[in-house]
């Protein structure tokens, strides 16, 4: 009886084993899953489960002798259901948008992909959220570390909204992202930024289901001297995409973190603006 175990047992073993193999050698080998697999991880990871015990302020794990990109998606690919293909539509939405998902604190959740494809897969993923309300303008609810972390910052200096309106400066829905879409851009632009042969509308308006503002991670601010950018990025606050001057980012880490994790730093006038190295 014994012996029926042992083989059974190392059947199921054998066969497991398989499987993730035959799950690992089914996935496309782009430069993307070329690094995954020196990672010892498939291009497909499972999302990121929240720890109770990471601390708020802990950073992602990283490998500091991989180059820039490397660095960057092994301290994000635990927290994405999958990591895109190069030069894909998703890919060109991660490079833009993505820097929110080196935040490691356990109070935020993450989206589990970059894009949503309607209304209602963006309020199924927004009802999980917990929110936090901005002690400032209308209306405005973020992810409530990220409110709380800039309810702090307006406890040290004075720091507005951009205009006053929490539907649009803060987290906005399916709807309010695709109304902004309309108003700069249309489907004729959006094919092109599918092809990768416009990028530079990403600057000024995110495609619908895409907007860091879906994800209650973003918030357009009135920001005119070093003192407003000093404090925000003490307190996990960061400008994220390059040209879009009130659009702050929560990530929830230090400045010194950022070049740690692979970020590039890219001064525009007196701008700092912390870039995806993708």
């Amino acid at each position: 009886m014994c012996a029926c175990i042992f083989i059974s047992a190392g059947i199921v073993a054998s066969s497991s084993n398989a499987q993730r193999t035959a799950n690992f050698d089914s996935v496309t080998p782009t430069e993307d899953c070329l690094i995954n697999r020196i990672l010892n991880k498939s291009c497909i990871s499972q999302p990121g489960i929240t720890n109770p015990q990471i601390s708020p302020n802990s950073i992602p794990t990283y490998n500091p002798n991989l180059p820039e990109k490397e660095r960057f998606i092994s301290a994000i690919m635990s927290k994405l259901s999958e990591i895109p293909n190069q030069g894909s539509f998703e890919y060109i939405l991660l490079r833009q948008y993505g820097a929110v998902f080196i935040n490691n604190n356990s109070l935020i959740k993450l989206p589990p992909k970059v894009l949503f494809i309607n209304s209602q897969e963006t309020k199924q993923y927004q009802t999980t959220l917990t929110m936090g309300k901005v002690n400032t303008g209308n209306n405005c609810y973020l992810q409530k570390a990220a409110a709380d972390a800039l309810n702090k910052s307006r406890t040290q200096t004075n720091i507005s909204l951009k205009s006053g309106n929490g539907g649009g400066d803060c987290t906005r829905t399916f709807e309010t992202n695709l109304r902004f879409w309309r108003k700069y851009a249309n489907n004729n632009t959006l094919e092109k930024v599918r092809q990768g042969k416009e990028t530079r509308i990403l600057s000024i308006v995110a495609p619908p289901g895409t907007s860091q503002h879906l994800w209650g991670l973003a918030v357009d601010l009135r920001v005119s001297n070093s003192k407003q950018r000093e404090v925000l990025n003490q307190n996990g606050w960061f400008q994220t995409v390059e040209g879009d001057i009130p659009h702050w980012t929560y990530l929830g880490v230090s400045e010194d973190n950022l070049s740690q994790l692979g970020f590039r730093k890219k001064i525009v006038g007196n701008i700092s603006y912390w870039l995806t190295p993708l």
